[in-house]
């Protein structure tokens, strides 16, 4: 049986033989790839919106607090900023949970030692926000855990450095898997054996990092766009490597939103904390 869409388009063929007809997906798919000034002032509100939330969140996480009421802080910070609501499903997943890429079920307690990795995003005017933070519980990293957040926030300046025009994602994806090998080896996460004898199709470094750098953004939290082809000024993606230690019940993921330009990119969440220092600093006072 042919869906909604699919019989709309048999019966105007029907009534209407002598029009030429072409699907729409192609053409929507550049249009909403290459995003217009007008678009990124609309974005940024979403962004602004998300960055005033997160701020807040940094004052309201501790010991004991459950997962589900930093969402509804999410969900009230954003109406309150006249969002329309969250671009997605927010992602609250301290401790072990945060390996979850897709964690939902947002409903344990938040314990002193542990991690939070919050992923969520306002939507304004149909536009999203997409942005991911790791923070300690009690407001202090400890040091394994504040050397395993500055090895993922190396991944995140390197692959922010890289992404420009003429690369393509995939490519783009290669080379990030390249210095996570190294950077993985150097925390103690890598044997040398481990690089030596590595499957080409299933690489060592996925073993604590087993999803995409990046994703298209705009309308759609995962917007349409292509992985094959060399991405081009105007599109808007974001950059999101994280670490995945099982062995350490420890997840930490770090995510920005980049529009790129014309000779590389523009950090449209560069206000928003991002350091262990301004993390701390910030849930201290």
């Amino acid at each position: 049986m042919l869906v909604r869409d699919y019989r709309y388009a048999k019966e105007m063929q029907e009534r209407y033989p002598l029009h030429q007809y072409k699907r729409s997906a192609a053409i929507l798919k550049e249009l909403r790839a290459i995003k217009t000034p007008l678009e990124i002032e609309v974005m940024q509100q979403a962004m602004d919106i998300t960055r005033n939330t997160f701020l807040r969140l940094l004052k309201f996480i501790r010991p004991g607090v459950m997962e589900y009421e930093i969402e509804a802080e999410i969900q009230h910070s954003f109406l309150s900023q006249r969002a329309s609501g969250p671009a997605y499903g927010s992602i609250i997943a301290s401790g072990d949970s945060a390996r979850v890429l897709h964690y939902v079920e947002n409903n344990r307690e938040c314990k002193d030692g542990d991690l939070i990795l919050m992923d969520f995003g306002a939507r304004y005017g149909n536009y999203c926000a997409d942005l991911t933070r790791t923070v300690p519980v009690n407001g202090k990293f400890t040091r394994r855990q504040k050397t395993v957040y500055n090895a993922c926030l190396h991944l995140h300046h390197y692959a922010a450095s890289i992404l420009k025009p003429g690369i393509s994602i995939v490519d783009y994806t290669e080379k990030v898997g390249d210095e996570a090998t190294v950077v993985f080896h150097k925390i103690g996460l890598l044997k040398k054996s481990d690089i030596k004898n590595e499957d080409p199709a299933n690489r060592a470094y996925r073993k604590y990092l087993y999803h995409g750098i990046s994703h298209h953004l705009g309308i759609d939290v995962h917007d349409v766009g292509t992985r094959t082809e060399p991405i081009r000024p105007g599109m808007v993606f974001t950059v999101e490597p994280g670490i995945y230690i099982e062995e350490e019940g420890m997840g930490i993921r770090i995510e920005n939103n980049f529009w790129i330009t014309r000779n590389g990119n523009k950090d449209l969440m560069k206000h928003i904390p991002i350091t262990v220092e301004e993390i701390e600093a910030l849930m201290k006072k």
